[in-house]
């Protein structure tokens, strides 16, 4: 036992925490207390006059009170002759009280269990509904229904009453089936209606005291008289909200003549009626039963009554009651540690979760916080913090809790050895460095440790209070300690306390070190919402920071496309909203904002995301082909419009067609496919066909009208076709013109024909050409080479016999290959008419940035028809430079539309664009020059030559200078100073200060002599911190002027290497706050 108790000893020492499942009662440590609710009550629905009960059972091996709240408050039972409290814990009402102005049992209780001295634990909550009077909001009236036809009897009554309510026919009891079914609110409907339907109904409150009988409504049977009947709409579904496994039923009751057919669609998608959990019942209702959180979304009713039609949409939202993913542990803890209690939940909606210490509700503080969302940290543990601590966590489907307990261990309670001596206390505790939020302590060896592997506790508190917090060193024999998440300008008091073998020793003398005040920069502006108020546009709005530390000068608004590194900025001067506009239809936005005061950017909000509204495509469908399958039949296929110009959900497409060429009434069909078989057509007619995208906000733009002709005859397609029957080549300097006939067995049909065409072979390049065509050009040929063409017909059995023929092309020397027009080629082939025009320069270029590297030129051609369709081989050419240096020289880049993007530029540098254009060996001069300046981006190179310099006379004062860095990528706003006595730290944890606006020179102060430093220098401009520069280490001098130490330089050292002799880090470090001056001159950085 003495090696146990010495083993938990030490681990004491070292404070660790312990966590449970269940009682513990080794070495004299009190064990965990078996507590818990065995019932808890639920939501209970009570009728006037009656008795009702609220279990609730409590169990342990101590002895349980049990008590009850309502409404927050504690019930005095024994003062309360209609509520008293069973032997199990239970609340029995004898006889529940109800009227208009008197209410005293209806409201949300609670159940309270309480141990002696040890703790209480709260129940979940439990809502008591009392049902009303039993009264009829509107009574059945007497209507009639054609056989066959629907027909709905009203009973309206409140909803507590909806499921006390039945009905009968004529002194019977109405059997409620697939037929006949009686909605969530009462009312009854009869669909598909005999004449064994007819008769009086009334409806029936039964099960809230005395029965209550509506008047009777007589229902009369018709016979169908052919007579056509409006479209009536009796009920359609609402809203409605349901828990996850139970059943809901969506009415939809339609009356007319013809009878109405009824579909359901669920997020526009058609509902599976086979399905086990869906049905069709009462003429068009949809039930749905053993809900999941899948079927939530928008139903949609849909009736057909032949010439009208009527659709009724309804949400259903389904909840999904809270869950526990991770519940609280008990937990063993001493005295000054922080210990979190974690309690993981999930549901819909998302459950909110508050938290319970012995039945008292717990508000969060500087020592009580909420952590990774819910979870509960307790900062500085005191005795007063024993006890058992509840999470409660509830939604709108219900609530539920878990308990936890915690045990402050007294370290004079455990085993002591007593064999040998603990260490003194350390000595020479000081703040080595001082920031906003954190202190770095250190100190040296106790005089004495008696013993190996000392390790060390810190125990800080805040001046006036006497909750104390530790923080322990990661490793035996280490000396320092950071403390973080401290607050600016605060006093903290800290003393430290060695440990050894034998237990902790003796504590070293209170230490109070202040930290330093932040800069007074705006918080975050709080309330931010944004709204999407078109399919281009949103508004955003916020509130002034609450501190706003001074005069907000403005607010910069940064906003970028879900999923993309680049962000937007925009100022926003005396204005708490802003709409911004020339976004991207449906697309995705985050946005935050930052309030600026007269020290600069101050803390930036959170993110908030938001989705432009959807549109009509803005493009056509892609690839339309016609494919002619018979002499009555056409199969039209087609690709989506191209990415990013749907502008919403692809709800299907319209594809219009029509006989002939010119204008003519047009037939419309309506798919979600991307081909359609259009039958029943005209043998040997032509018809056009065009096809849009749809949306829910209509249709986009429809593609040019395609024509294709169907065949006069059902050709014969059992076989392959014939070979061409002859096949002519007119040959030019660099293309050929290509002639042929079709094969002689005109009953074979023919789909189309393959051009093979090369150097010597005809495989090397192939064309697919219409069935319709007689000649193709082949152009881009090389001058004076000899080709081999190959011509074969195909068709769904496959590909007919080549013909093959080969001519030379002329030679360079000859004139250039002119436009050829087919119909005089054809009918005079030996008149070609060369075009002797210049080429004209491309016009009305225009340079848009894009971001901080990309440029879109874009531009016209004169030279081409009105429409700018490009039909030949031409080619466009575009050059680029900046004028910095003078001597840069241009890039280019070809293309063969009217726009290209220019990638990879400098980011904030002014770039010149121009373009020609080429046909043939034709080009133009150079256009007008357009001049564009990429947009800002963050430094990509660190601020250079850092140095280091002691003031002199005063060693204890630095100078820091530095130039700004190469790729500054924008106007530099600001620098941020880091430094620290650890080059191997991380980041937060070195001292900050920030340089405002472009000085190139800071000052530190108050250093501790003969201690190394190591700082590093990060520049900044509007669009954020650029990377850090490499550590530079200065080491203090070692004594004050009269030494005159001559330490004046800088070494720059990598995290993790060895430091050059000479330069090693002192291990004893005072007090300090440090002040730096840094200083340079701009230097425009060369362009790549």
């Amino acid at each position: 036992m003495a090696g146990r108790g010495r083993a938990l000893l030490v681990l004491f020492a070292g404070l660790t925490v312990f966590r449970f499942g269940g009682a513990s009662k080794g070495a004299g440590i009190q064990g965990f207390t078996s507590f818990r609710f065995s019932v808890e009550p639920v939501d209970t629905l009570a009728v006037r006059g009656l008795p009702a009960v609220l279990n609730c059972s409590a169990v342990s091996d101590a002895l349980v009170r049990v008590e009850w709240k309502k409404d927050g408050t504690f019930l005095n039972l024994a003062a309360d002759d209609r509520r008293r409290q069973l032997p199990d814990g239970s609340l029995f009402i004898s006889t529940v009280i109800h009227s208009k102005h008197n209410k005293p049992d209806e409201g949300v209780y609670q159940c309270v269990a309480t141990i002696h001295n040890l703790g209480t634990i709260s129940s979940r909550t439990a809502r008591l509904t009392v049902a009303g009077l039993p009264r009829f909001l509107s009574q059945p009236e007497g209507v009639s229904v054609r056989v066959g036809g629907t027909e709905m009897l009203n009973c309206e009554v409140t909803e507590e009453l909806a499921p006390f309510t039945r009905w009968e026919k004529s002194g019977g009891a109405v059997d409620v089936d697939a037929r006949v079914t009686q909605l969530p609110g009462g009312a009854l409907v009869i669909s598909n209606a005999s004449q064994s339907d007819a008769g009086l109904y009334r409806c029936i409150i039964d099960g809230v005291g005395a029965a209550k009988t509506s008047e009777e409504a007589e229902l009369q049977v018709s016979s169908d008289s052919g007579v056509e009947e409006k479209l009536e709409i009796l009920q359609g579904p609402v809203a409605v909200a349901k828990v996850v496994r139970e059943n809901v039923l969506l009415p939809c009751v339609m009356k007319g003549h013809p009878v109405p057919v009824i579909r359901w669609t669920f997020n526009w998608r058609p509902v599976d009626e086979g399905s086990e959990r869906f049905a069709v019942i009462g003429g068009g209702s949809l039930q749905i039963v053993n809900l999941t959180e899948e079927d939530a979304g928008i139903y949609s009713c849909q009736a057909d009554g032949g010439n009208t039609t009527n659709e009724i949409q309804a949400e259903l939202t389904v909840l999904v009651p809270p869950r526990f993913l991770t519940t609280p542990s008990n937990t063993y803890a001493q005295e000054s540690m922080d210990i979190i209690f974690e309690c993981d939940v999930m549901g819909s909606p998302p459950p909110t979760v508050r938290w319970m210490k012995d039945g008292d509700t717990v508000i969060p503080s500087d020592y009580f916080r909420i952590v990774e969302q819910h979870n509960l940290q307790v900062l500085g543990l005191v005795k007063s913090d024993e006890g058992f601590y509840q999470c409660l966590t509830e939604n709108d489907a219900g609530n539920i809790q878990a308990s936890a307990q915690l045990i402050i261990l007294d370290l004079a309670s455990g085993p002591v050895d007593g064999s040998g001596p603990v260490p003194s206390a350390p000595r020479d505790v000081v703040a080595s460095l001082v920031s906003t939020r954190f202190i770095k302590l250190t100190w040296r060896l106790p005089a004495e440790a008696h013993g190996e592997n000392i390790t060390y506790s810190v125990f800080y508190s805040l001046n006036g209070t006497n909750r104390e917090r530790v923080e322990n060193t990661s490793v035996p024999g280490e000396m320092q300690v950071t403390i973080q998440n401290l607050v600016p300008d605060t006093k903290y008091t800290f003393r430290v306390v060695s440990s050894n073998a034998n237990g902790p020793g003796e504590s070293s003398a209170p230490l109070t070190v202040a930290t330093q005040p932040e800069v007074q920069l705006p918080g975050p502006a709080p309330n931010v919402q944004v709204m999407s108020v078109g399919s281009t546009s949103i508004t955003l709005s916020w509130e002034q920071p609450l501190t706003g530390n001074g005069e907000i000068h403005t607010y910069k608004l940064f906003c970028s496309e879900t999923g993309r590194d680049s962000e937007q900025d925009t100022d926003v001067t005396q204005a708490l909203s802003y709409t911004m506009t020339g976004l991207m239809t449906f697309t995705e936005y985050t946005f935050r904002v930052v309030a600026y005061n007269k020290h600069g950017p101050g803390v930036s909000t959170e993110d908030v995301t938001v989705r432009t509204l959807s549109d009509v495509p803005s493009a056509s469908p892609q690839n339309v082909t016609l494919e002619v399958l018979n002499s009555t039949s056409i199969m039209v296929r087609w690709q989506p419009p191209p990415s990013g110009s749907l502008n919403g959900e692809l709800m299907g497409y319209k594809l219009r067609y029509r006989k002939g060429l010119r204008r003519a009434d047009s037939v419309e069909i309506t798919t979600t496919q991307l081909s359609q078989i259009i039958d029943g057509l005209e043998q040997g007619k032509v018809y056009t066909f065009r096809v849009s995208a749809t949306t829910v906000n209509g249709s986009g733009p429809a593609t040019e009208w395609t024509a294709a002709e169907t065949f006069e005859n059902d050709l014969d397609e059992s076989q392959v076709p014939g070979m061409p029957s002859s096949l002519h080549i007119r040959p030019l300097v660099n293309r050929m013109v290509v002639s042929w006939t079709p094969p002689e067995d005109r009953e074979v049909l023919v789909r189309g024909y393959k051009m093979g065409y090369g150097l010597g072979s005809p495989h090397a390049h192939t064309v697919a050409l219409d069935y319709k065509q007689r000649f193709y050009s082949i152009d881009n040929l090389d001058a004076a080479s000899h080709y081999v063409i190959t011509l074969k017909a195909f068709n769904n059995m496959g590909e007919g016999i080549p013909i093959y023929n080969s001519a030379t092309t002329r030679p360079q020397s000859d004139p250039a290959d002119p436009d050829i027009d087919f119909y005089e080629l054809f009918n005079n082939p030996y008149t070609p008419a060369p075009d002797p025009s210049p080429m004209l320069p491309p016009v009305g270029v225009q340079a848009s940035v894009l971001s901080h590297d990309t440029v879109k030129v874009s531009w016209a051609d004169n030279s081409l028809a009105k429409n700018q369709k490009i039909t030949d081989s031409r080619y466009y050419t575009i050059r680029w430079k900046t004028n910095i240096p003078a001597n840069t020289k241009y890039k280019m880049a070809n293309t063969t539309s009217l726009f290209h993007t220019v990638p990879g530029l400098k980011a904030n540098t002014l770039y010149e664009f121009s373009v020609m254009v080429t046909r043939s060996r034709r080009s133009s001069t150079w256009s007008m020059t357009a001049h564009a300046t990429t947009l800002e981006t963050i430094p990509s190179s660190a601020p250079k030559d850092v140095t280091v310099i002691s003031k002199e006379g005063n060693p204890r004062i630095i100078n820091i200078n530095w130039q700004p860095p190469t790729e500054a990528n924008g106007k530099i706003t600001g620098y941020i100073i880091y430094y620290s006595t650890d080059v191997n730290a991380e980041v937060h944890d070195w001292v900050v200060e920030p340089v405002v606006g472009n000085r190139l020179t800071h000052q530190i102060q108050a250093l501790t002599l003969d201690t190394s430093y190591y700082f590093k220098i990060q520049a900044r401009n509007s669009k954020g911190m650029g990377p850090l520069s490499e550590a530079l280490l200065f080491r203090t001098p070692k004594a004050e002027p009269s030494d005159k130490m001559s330490s004046d330089q800088g070494l720059q050292v990598k995290p993790g290497h060895p430091v050059l002799p000479g330069h090693g880090i002192g291990s004893n470090i005072g007090k300090h706050k440090l002040n730096v001056t840094i200083c340079w001159t701009n230097v425009t950085p060369a362009v790549k």
